[in-house]
């Protein structure tokens, strides 16, 4: 990086990190509301006063017990219609004192006197050998006794209203108060969690991608040259710009990605972060569609705004056909919350306010459904296709994940990388994985070619399925379906070698003739399609020829035949009665109300000629595989006799029957004796389609088929 980068703010890293429950501060919180609590309590406690009978009282009055620096008190309370007098009573040793000690009766004359009482100061505290004392009374009886008593005996009783609802209510509502104190903590946390607070709702949610772990560079991608070059652009000019900049070359605001699933997309945007030292943010264009109305245009705002502290810094936005789709092409009118966010995402990226050093990075598979404005130049500068790889490449894919697996040393990656033509990054990762799970359930230490090869055919077309069980007749229908497959691979010119043929259940189908090119296709011809036509016929005319009646497991052959032999006649410009003229509106999905309303552009007339020169190609082809099948019925019994007795032959197995009649180095397992006779059938009154459909479909040859 330059020295004129301007340095990091944390702040929105800061910001993205998850806020932690504070249980120190409810903790304290709640042991201060138990002392304040309890504090009452025992003040309240402490401050009782002993309660005696109305008759003790006047004897205290006439002895002259009664405190005379102490007011007599009247008290009345509010909330219910008690009455008691409170007052202090001098200690003796005929008192109610539990101390025990002497107090002599103070002299008469050291009364207070009745007007001094009336007074708003306060008394003097009371005395250390006094005691407090209440006496419940009834003053509606008792008035003029009461009067009398304490005029006689120069006491004064001083009305007094007393109302203690706050202490006792405090006290009472302090275990809901508790518990509301912890619902409010829980709930605040939760807020926080989720949506980052209930009006931070248009905050973006873009993720710092953290360098101190995970970290990926250009060495852990393989198989995109050509996309990796483009992107290393980017790294240079970050870390460099003056090289750039001396010729006045301006670095690119957007790179869109475009490939399918699995090539690598998003593992190629994390290589650029692992070799860029500049902030990365992550985020995904659902993220920006919310439920409220203007959130995802204020998201595309914040994010640019986090950028613009960041710069230089790259933001990568994943699956951006989920914001950024054609606009106004939608059903119906009214307001559309995706294009307000996409206007946004136009604007920041190249509008008035353009933020320098911010270089977007976007990945999607659907580049067809993008608005035309966000692919021009000026925002996304560049469009790198990260396709599928080729045989060198795959080889390189299949070495980078073998580095996580213990492989044997006689297992031929390169073997593995030919036979896989079309397979993505993906599923290459996956082979090895499953490569790697087989192995271990071998109790094998360490991976080997077979394992490979095997993990391979599951990848592609399925895993067997021994536990079906099947009849005889089935197995032998399967066995010449397979048969007559495999017969014409070999016989006709213009086919890929063949691969292996089994009659053990795999995947949807019930048997499979697999064949392998030799070297990666990107063009097919016309004889090479044409040969495929009778090869996808030889499973049907092989069930004719033994059995003289066909079964509906050429189901699946028959729809490839009919997707080729069209692609010929409208897309492929490859029939001479229809000539080079595209009848065919491509193999793109409907977008919308763009494509809804979209006619074809031929007449019936036209369409008439199309499906008569279908059927003339598959026609043609069904008489070719007949005629072959016909003149090798001594092939196609034995290649199904070593089907039924060895269940997989390789294709070198098939070569040998073809040469010499019979299997010259069979295989050296044969399959399993079976541990229990099949369980018989119920009856089923469901038609036969039905039934065979439930089981995957009757024997259908797995075949290359042309893209």
């Amino acid at each position: 990086m330059s020295d004129d980068t301007p340095p990091r703010n944390d702040g929105p890293q800061r910001r993205n990190q998850e806020p932690q429950f504070n249980w120190k501060g409810f903790l304290l919180l709640a042991v201060v509301v138990l002392l304040v609590g309890s504090g009452l309590m025992v003040g309240k406690e402490a401050t009782r006063a002993q309660e005696i009978t109305y008759r003790e009282f006047v004897q205290y009055v006439t002895e002259q017990r009664i405190d005379p620096d102490q007011d007599l008190k009247l008290v009345q309370q509010d909330t219910t219609s008690a009455e008691f007098i409170e007052g202090y009573v001098l200690r003796s040793k005929a008192g109610i004192s539990n101390s025990g000690e002497e107090a002599a009766p103070p002299p008469a004359g050291s009364k207070s006197e009745p007007g001094s009482a009336m007074g708003d100061t306060p008394n003097s505290s009371p005395k250390k050998n006094s005691v407090k004392f209440t006496v419940p009374i009834s003053i509606q009886y008792q008035k003029e006794e009461l009067q009398d008593l304490l005029k006689k005996h120069g006491l004064v009783l001083i009305p007094q209203y007393r109302n203690d609802q706050w202490g006792a209510l405090l006290i009472s509502m302090l275990p809901i108060l508790m518990v509301l104190m912890l619902i409010y903590f829980l709930v605040r946390q939760q807020i926080k969690t989720a949506g980052r607070g209930a009006l931070n709702f248009g905050k973006s949610r873009a993720k710092m991608l953290s360098q101190d772990r995970n970290k990926v560079t250009f060495k852990d991608v393989a198989g995109v040259e050509e996309a990796k070059d483009e992107v290393q652009e980017l790294v240079e000019f970050l870390k460099d710009p003056k090289k750039f900049q001396k010729l006045g070359g301006k670095i690119p605001k957007g790179v869109l990605m475009n490939g399918p699933p699995g090539t690598g997309k998003t593992l190629l945007a994390r290589a650029i972060a692992g070799e860029a030292d500049v902030p990365f943010f992550s985020i995904s264009g659902s993220d920006f569609v919310e439920m409220f109305v203007g959130v995802g245009a204020s998201r595309v705002r914040d994010m640019f705004e986090q950028g613009k502290k960041n710069a230089p810094c790259l933001i990568f936005i994943d699956e951006i056909d989920a914001v950024g789709r054609h606009r106004g092409h939608g059903l119906g009118g009214g307001h559309d919350e995706r294009e307000q966010t996409l206007n946004a995402l136009l604007v920041e990226m190249d509008g008035f306010d353009t933020q320098e050093g911010i270089i977007i990075i976007a990945a999607t598979n659907r580049p067809d459904v993008l608005d035309p404005a966000l692919l021009r130049p000026g925002r996304f500068d560049r469009q790198v296709t990260v396709s599928l790889p080729d045989v060198k490449g795959r080889e390189e894919i299949l070495r980078v994940h073998a580095k996580k697996v213990k492989l044997s040393e006689n297992a031929e990656l390169s073997k593995i990388a030919r036979g896989t033509p079309g397979f993505s990054g993906a599923e290459l990762a996956n082979l090895i994985n499953e490569a790697a799970l087989l192995a271990a359930r071998r109790n094998l230490k360490a991976i080997t070619s077979a394992e490979l090869e095997e993990a391979r055919d599951k990848v592609r077309w399925g895993r067997e399925r021994r536990s079906l069980a099947l009849s005889d007749k089935e197995k032998e229908n399967t066995a010449y379906h397979e048969a007559g497959h495999a017969i014409l691979i070999e016989v006709l010119e213009h086919t890929s070698p063949l691969h292996k043929v089994t009659i053990i259940p795999r995947g949807p189908s019930l048997g499979s003739t697999m064949w392998l090119p030799e070297e990666d296709k990107f063009t097919h011809r016309k004889s090479e399609l044409l040969d495929d036509l009778v090869v996808a016929m030889g499973g049907r005319v092989a069930e004719e020829i033994q059995f003289g009646d066909v079964t509906n497991g050429a189901m699946g052959d028959i729809r490839q035949a009919t997707s080729i032999a069209r692609n010929m006649v409208c897309a492929w410009g490859m029939s001479e009665k229809m000539g080079m003229v595209e009848y065919s509106d491509g193999d793109q999905a409907v977008f919308l109300a763009r494509d809804l309303g979209r006619s074809r552009g031929y007449s019936g007339a036209t369409a008439q000629k199309i499906d008569e020169e279908v059927k003339r190609l598959i026609d043609e082809a069904y008489q070719k595989a007949k005629d072959i099948l016909l003149a090798q019925k001594d092939k196609l019994d034995a290649i199904a006799a070593a089907l039924l007795e060895y269940e997989t032959l390789d294709g070198i197995h098939i070569k040998e029957i073809m040469e010499h009649g019979r299997i010259m180095n069979p295989p050296t397992s044969k399959p399993p004796p079976p541990q229990s006779p099949p369980v018989p059938k119920v009856a089923d009154n469901r038609p036969a389609s039905q039934e065979n459909e439930d089981l995957g479909g009757l024997p259908g040859g797995l075949i290359g088929v042309p893209t």
